[in-house]
């Protein structure tokens, strides 16, 4: 799989260490390792997501969301953001692509207290939508 600069980047800015484990997985995900908390790697996306001119649309905490109804859960949150001048050339190409847009990221801290961050790989969309002729907007994504 060819690597694009901009993972490295947006990678290398929000996580102190960082460690790719799966370029493209059978599941479609690349796992990251943080060397942060899940709150402040969290946070670290944000800032540079925004930085970059991405919409954060929400960060959702399913570990506050479990202990509202009595439950436990490790440190869990979801980081949704966008592009929508991205997104509509991608979904144009390919209408069922909005059930991945806008994308997302999980911050999760493992049994062992190790703190990953997970995104779907676009090369991954790219083959699960057939998208043809958009290869120029999925290179866009931002952490492609």
């Amino acid at each position: 799989m060819k690597k694009f600069p901009q993972v490295a980047a947006i990678a290398g800015s929000i996580l102190l260490a960082t460690v790719a484990l799966s370029a493209h997985a059978d599941d479609g995900l690349i796992r990251l390792k943080s060397a942060s908390s899940v709150a402040q790697t969290a946070d670290k996306l944000e800032a540079v997501l925004k930085a970059k001119g991405m919409t954060v649309f929400t960060r959702i905490n399913h570990t506050k969301g479990a202990e509202s109804v009595g439950l436990s859960l490790r440190p869990t949150e979801v980081v949704v953001f966008g592009n929508p001048k991205i997104g509509t050339l991608l979904m144009n190409c390919s209408p069922q692509m909005a059930i991945d847009l806008p994308q997302k990221t999980l911050i999760q801290e493992d049994e062992q207290g190790q703190v990953w961050l997970s995104y779907n790989d676009p090369q991954y969309l790219a083959e699960r939508h057939d998208i043809q002729g958009c290869e120029k907007p999925l290179k866009r994504l931002p952490v492609h």
